[in-house]
């Protein structure tokens, strides 16, 4: 059964020294052409609940978000991107100097091979069928867990199926600390639930409004952290 929190959310001073932690937010888009682009149904409300919860637990928090409209929490350096491949440059500039990554953006997997300069137009007469060549984007989390040395990595993982043993296997494939598995079935609603995989074994369920998860979710990171420190 997954815990259900009541915690307040009132600032306070971290248990161990402050952490500089990135946090990732939102879907990307993939342009088509200049008005039509590729993209998901992610809000970004998650990931800007766990910049929050890492602000208030007195840690240095940057912000790297897609495009959603959400306004910044309060003390987080946030930096707005739009692509994958804008969210990989500037995710990759702030992992130099974090100590914890949190990956919860939802990235796209591909993007067009080619983006058209003008409108895709349907024209008069024309079939009734067409074709878009896709190429893969860069797996964003795989590219810096590989480079994360003593940085703690957290990911997300959301599935409709069979869950556990593929959020797991994704942990260990990237080369994770952690992962985040998210139920498909509450996508952008107001609670959520989750569960924590670590790499060790240890899983935790929690549930909740998303800032009230969020917070469990960042004090569990914290100390992961603080035990391999």
């Amino acid at each position: 059964m997954a815990a259900t929190l009541g915690l307040p959310m009132a600032r306070s001073k971290p248990r161990n020294p402050p952490l500089r932690v990135l946090v990732s937010a939102g879907p990307t888009r993939e342009h088509v052409d200049p008005v039509r682009f590729l993209s998901n149904e992610s809000s970004g409300r998650m990931g800007f609940a766990l910049a929050e919860a890492f602000a208030r637990a007195g840690h240095a928090v940057t912000l790297v978000a897609g495009p959603v409209h959400l306004p910044t929490p309060e003390g987080v350096e946030r930096i707005d991107v739009t692509s994958a491949r804008e969210m990989l440059a500037a995710c990759r500039k702030a992992f130099r100097i974090a100590d914890v990554l949190v990956m919860a953006a939802a990235v796209a997997d591909w993007r067009p091979a080619r983006v058209l300069r003008g409108k895709w137009r349907a024209k008069d007469g024309a079939a009734q069928r067409a074709s878009l060549a896709l190429v893969r984007n860069p797996d964003i989390l795989a590219t810096l867990a590989a480079r994360k040395g003593t940085r703690l990595v957290c990911g997300f993982a959301l599935e409709t199926g069979g869950g556990e043993r593929r959020a797991r296997a994704k942990l260990l494939r990237k080369q994770l600390d952690c992962i985040v598995l998210n139920d498909a079935s509450v996508l952008n609603a107001r609670d959520t639930r989750v569960v924590l995989l670590e790499r060790e074994g240890r899983t935790t369920p929690l549930a909740g409004s998303k800032l009230q998860v969020a917070r469990a979710l960042a004090a569990r990171i914290e100390r992961i952290k603080a035990s391999r420190s």
